[in-house]
């Protein structure tokens, strides 16, 4: 299996961490950004780990999702990659994830 983050998950964790940097400590963030990536790669051993995430099903391509806190990793399984697809903060409005 390989893990891959798309554009969009990068983009978000991005924005995710900008938003909550006011709020924290340097060092602080970095842990945090790091809880979230090594979860994560915690799908290389199990990649079926995560639930269905139920805001996505409406698209059929399995979307899953990993919780780190009050962070939702969204994933799918496609042969033998994982595409971690989105990392949202499940503090925000999850409709605006329906894609």
């Amino acid at each position: 299996m390989k893990l891959v983050y798309t554009e969009q998950a990068l983009l978000s964790l991005e924005e995710t961490l900008e938003f909550i940097a006011p709020n924290v400590s340097y060092e602080k963030l970095i842990q945090i950004r790091d809880r979230i990536l090594d979860k994560a790669d915690t799908l290389l051993k199990q990649p079926l780990a995560g639930r269905r995430e139920p805001y996505l099903e409406h698209l059929g391509l399995g979307h899953r999702r990993l919780i780190e806190g009050h962070y939702k990793i969204i994933y799918k399984v496609v042969g033998e990659y994982i595409y971690i697809t989105d990392i949202f903060d499940s503090r925000q409005d999850p409709d605006k994830m329906k894609g």
